[in-house]
């Protein structure tokens, strides 16, 4: 997949320095580093390989072999290294043969991607679900079957699930797999992690947890990156407001992992009450539930939370299209609010982007010119101290896409482990 070349994934979610111990160790660590090699810097030949690692050519050649029968490289196009000899053939990603699965719990739905490590999707759903009215124990359920319904597609496309990314609103801990608090679905102290294995039994594939809006920041920071932007906000905007910050290609958790809290920045002192117990924070605003609330009636379908959220907003976007007034009214106050809280993150962190995800690209030829005009006006620095407004090409699936990367991150990191099933089956990643 060329969006993740150029290091992408490398500084968002690879883990520590391997320190090999043993030979078999050191194979390990090696196969990782020519498989991240090709998918940070794109198809090598054998000797260009050995020319990058520094490792011997004999040595890539065994490295390759073993990556070629575990489905994860396969032999390209030749290519010419010098004036004379023969070409060398090029090493590429395959991956078709492993998948990483995103999961989702979303306050009005559960969703899930799995997508292969080239980069091809091969299985989405997303489920209309009112999360906080069902409750911890049936929205695990749905989750669950989720999970399931994934695992066979995988299976049916010839390949294995290496391991899934639940990511869930609030603060989460990603040691222990608990969602600590997540005002927005009324969840507090849930052992998410732990229910699913329970309920998913020895088919559960290696589990790990994490905030949704840094999974959405993970995602979109893989298309980003192409651009060569490293420093962005991503912005989740659904029933609740989150961040995800990257500073430097690194995702920034904070000291105890719970920084990108913006949704709850006051900005409105003594406003509407939400749903954290304080008032006026900056997403009973700009979250999906204000927008419905200043564009519709409460009994108009767009609040039925039973029908799909990517319907209800086309159907708002086709009112705005039309010219209907309040609609519009709603779109210009989004607008107002959004570049309010923007400017403030922009004054603070200067990142080179920020990007809108979630709903508010669904709207962004409604809202982008007068967010911009907005964070613009407000801003210290000149021109917005360098920081570009981007729409999500994202929107509503960057944290299961997301979710799907980190999952497979565990190949990058023991490539003949995870391919060869070694976190298949009710495994823990370390």
């Amino acid at each position: 997949m060329a969006e993740v070349r150029g290091g992408v994934v490398r500084g968002v979610v690879m883990g520590g320095t391997a320190r090999p111990s043993d030979r078999a160790s050191i194979r390990r660590t090696n196969l990782g580093l020519v498989l991240r090699l090709l998918r940070d810097t794109g198809p090598r030949s054998r000797a260009q390989i050995a020319a990058d690692t520094g490792l011997p050519r004999p040595t890539v050649t065994n490295l390759v072999a073993e990556l070629v029968e575990l489905r994860l490289v396969r032999e390209g196009n030749s290519q010419r290294e010098g004036a004379v000899g023969r070409p060398g053939v090029s090493v590429e990603i395959d991956g078709r043969a492993v998948c990483g699965l995103g999961v989702e719990i979303n306050a009005d739905y559960v969703s899930a991607v799995a997508q292969s490590l080239g980069g091809e999707r091969v299985f989405e759903r997303r489920i209309p679900l009112d999360v906080p009215a069902a409750g911890p124990d049936a929205v695990l359920d749905a989750t669950a079957e989720l999970i399931r319904a994934a695992d066979a597609a995988v299976t049916a496309a010839d390949a294995r699930l290496v391991g899934a990314a639940l990511g869930a609103p609030g603060n989460v801990d990603i040691g222990t797999g608990h969602v600590v608090y997540a005002p927005n679905i009324g969840w507090r102290g849930v052992a998410a992690l732990a229910e699913l294995r329970r309920r998913l039994g020895r088919d559960a594939p290696a589990l790990h947890l994490e905030n949704d809006a840094k999974l959405a920041a993970i995602a979109e920071y893989v298309i980003a990156s192409a651009a060569d932007i490293h420093d962005l906000i991503s912005l989740t905007g659904e029933t609740g407001v989150g961040g995800g910050i990257i500073s430097g290609g690194r995702l920034l958790r904070g000291a105890r992992g719970f920084a990108g809290e913006i949704g709850h920045m006051q900005l409105a002192p003594g406003g509407r009450l939400c749903n954290c117990g304080r008032r006026g924070c900056w997403e009973t605003l700009v979250g999906l539930g204000a927008l419905l609330r200043h564009a519709a009636d409460p009994d108009d379908p767009v609040h039925d939370a039973s029908l799909d959220v990517a319907s209800r907003l086309d159907d708002l976007r086709r009112r705005a299209e039309a010219g209907d007034a309040r609609t519009l009214g709603a779109l210009d106050r989004l607008a107002d609010d959004l570049s309010l809280g923007i400017a403030l993150l922009v004054d603070v962190l200067n990142p080179r982007a920020v990007v809108l995800g979630g709903y508010f690209p669904v709207f962004a030829d409604h809202v982008l010119d007068r967010v911009r005009e907005g964070v613009a006006r407000r801003v210290m620095a000149p021109d917005s101290g360098g920081c570009e407004i981007l729409p999500s090409t994202l929107g509503l699936e960057a944290p299961a896409r997301g979710g799907a990367q980190l999952a497979l991150d565990a190949v990058y990191e023991d490539p003949s482990g995870t391919a060869a099933g070694g976190l298949r089956r009710g495994a823990r990643p370390s």
